[in-house]
């Protein structure tokens, strides 16, 4: 070793050392940055679909600039249905390419309809250039669409093997390269023309490209477990974070069967909904109604559907009667299967059927069933050019709300219904997620969202009782007249199923309180006031009729009257109540034996 005198003038050197390497390296880790100018993110729409218009809005929200591919064309690339195809979009992108001349460009190509955001460029730049590749393509645990490829696809150390064509990311030049053979069809798989470039080694390395087998950058849901991707919550946002390998991904696509994990996702990423701020797009692209004269609210016809025997109908007419619109800008269908109602409906339209702009009525005698009435009521829109908006209620509903149907369209949704329960239950009229088979499954939120602890407009798999349709949408994308058709599903989950199909998205709101679902199981018709009895199954109606208002207030505010000793006069019933005990009793008309 040397001795410190000797070391003393090498010491003495090493700052000029420093100081010389310092004019050759970059001074600080942002110059080693790739500016975030540089990036564009490209991405085939032939379509303005809803999944479509969440990804621009993620995009934008950090700051993204996207290039869209494909506006002008119709879409001749396949099917989504899990046929492979996609060859559009390569050829889409390589036209792009060929036309840009910024060598330093760095592009991301992305799929749209079923992908979002969950961080911004400068993250996303970071991770692509620790990866140390010129392409990066996302990763899928599954080989798709040819199982005999398997064996040549490299071996990875940790993380998924498999090339996953939905999103990827690399310089100008070698995206070029990388499209530069495509003569494919565009029904003609893009995943296999990546995947077959992929595994040949001479061209893997030329273009160098690497696969995101860690989740980094992007995640595509498609194969990955149950509960292998979930929400993180930190303090004013929230991410998307992969368990498996504690990665949270910049990009998360809903590839495949997963397009309701991607909704249930986007309902909080990028930042949509936090616990700090709670929702934060629930206020954007409102529709107010403030400002219009009566005569200039959207036209609305409202479907009534009575399918059986139903408590407290006459109350629900009663509301249907206050609901806060002008009544001349409703038309009114009521199918009507139980003849036990019609002195319901009867009664409801004697007295005010001429408010309404129109009033039609399907009767018990008629043929149509619950499935055809529902496709009816509507077609009846569909067919009418002025027909804003389609407002279908069950008997059942309880709108307690008289702004309800305001509330709604002023929400300016594609299809939304008001969150609703059962008093007391759980049980809702949306469900949060879908199990294997179709049915309901409860997801992470449901009951946070039933209880009202987390507020918001959310993206939901299924609404049924009562629900709101924009006209425009039955006149272009539900052209389908059998909409609650299928031949092993109920007419609402049938609905739902159909619309799920064709991309549109079904929201469910608990912004406000609206109401409740009436329980029916145990409704009987054979007395004459039916209503009495609903005294355990719904007590908040049962009260509501037939309980006086000031009960509660006997104790509190001294209502209590003595007009002689030991006689205590206060307010129980309702004169209704008492009307009908005392007809239920001469209906009756025996005494007891007792």
């Amino acid at each position: 070793g040397l001795e410190p005198a000797t070391m003393r003038p090498l010491l003495g050197l090493l700052p000029l050392w420093i100081s010389a390497c310092s004019l050759l390296l970059p001074t600080s880790r942002e110059e080693q940055r790739i500016p975030e100018e540089r990036l564009l993110v490209l991405t085939v729409a032939t379509g303005d679909t809803d999944g479509f218009r969440r990804f621009l809005s993620s995009a934008q929200h950090f700051n993204y600039t996207v290039k869209v591919l494909g506006r002008d064309e119709a879409w001749s690339g396949g099917g989504y249905a899990g046929a492979p195809g996609g060859g559009q979009k390569v050829r889409l992108l390589k036209a792009a390419v060929e036309e840009m001349e910024n060598q330093d460009a760095i592009l991301l190509f992305t799929d749209s309809y079923d992908a979002v955001f969950s961080s911004g460029p400068r993250e996303l730049l970071k991770k692509f250039q620790q990866a140390g590749h010129q392409v990066v393509f996302s990763s899928e645990p599954l080989i798709w669409p040819d199982r005999h490829l398997e064996d040549k696809h490299p071996h990875v150390r940790e993380g998924n093997r498999f090339l996953g064509s939905g999103g990827f990311i690399g310089y100008l030049a070698n995206i070029k390269e990388l499209v530069a053979d495509w003569t494919g069809e565009d029904d003609d798989s893009d995943q296999l023309f990546f995947t077959r470039i992929y595994i040949d080694a001479a061209k893997r390395k030329s273009i160098n490209i690497t696969l995101d087998s860690k989740c980094r950058l992007f995640q595509n849901l498609l194969g990955s477990l149950a509960d292998e991707v979930v929400l993180k919550f930190e303090e004013g946002k929230v991410r998307a974070r992969n368990l498996v390998h504690d990665t949270l991904p910049v990009l998360i696509h809903g590839n495949g069967p997963t397009k309701l994990q991607i909704n249930y996702l986007g309902n909080y990423i990028p930042n949509v909904w936090t616990f700090e701020a709670g929702c934060r797009v629930c206020q954007e692209e409102l529709r107010p109604l403030g400002a219009l004269q009566e005569s200039d609210y959207p036209l609305v016809l409202v479907g009534v559907f009575i399918e059986q025997p139903t408590p407290f109908v006459s109350a629900f007419f009663q509301r249907l009667l206050e609901l806060q619109y002008p009544k001349t800008r409703l038309k009114v269908l009521i199918y009507n299967k139980e003849a036990h109602h019609e002195q319901h409906v009867s009664a409801f339209l004697q007295k005010h059927q001429s408010l309404y702009a129109a009033v039609d009525l399907l009767r018990p005698e008629d043929p149509a069933d619950a499935r055809d009435a529902r496709n009816l009521a509507l077609d009846m829109c569909r067919q009418d050019q002025s027909c804003d908006y389609f407002f279908s209620v069950d008997v059942d509903v309880v709108l307690k709300n008289q702004s309800t149907l305001r509330t709604l369209i002023e929400h300016n949704l594609p299809i939304v219904a008001p969150m609703l329960t059962r008093a007391g239950r759980l049980w809702s009229n949306f469900w949060g997620a879908l199990s294997p088979d179709g049915y309901y499954a409860r997801s992470e939120d449901y009951v946070d969202i039933v209880q009202r602890r987390r507020v918001g407009v959310w993206n939901v798999p299924y609404v049924s009782k009562v629900v709101l349709l924009k006209g425009v949408l039955l006149r272009s994308e539900l052209t389908d007249f059998e909409l609650f058709d299928s031949h092993i599903l109920d007419p609402d989950m049938a609905f739902c199923h159909n619309v799920r199909n064709k991309g549109i998205f079904m929201y469910v709101t608990n912004v406000h309180t609206f109401g409740h679902i009436l329980s029916t199981e145990n409704y009987q018709t054979q007395h004459l006031h039916n209503d009495l009895w609903q005294i355990f199954e719904n007590p908040l109606d049962w009260q509501e009729r037939y309980i006086h208002p000031n009960y509660s207030r006997i104790l509190r505010d001294q209502l209590i009257e003595t007009p002689c000793p030991d006689v205590y006069w206060f307010p129980v019933f309702t004169e209704e109540a008492c009307d009908h005990m005392v007809e239920e009793m001469e209906h009756f008309g025996r005494w007891s034996g007792g």
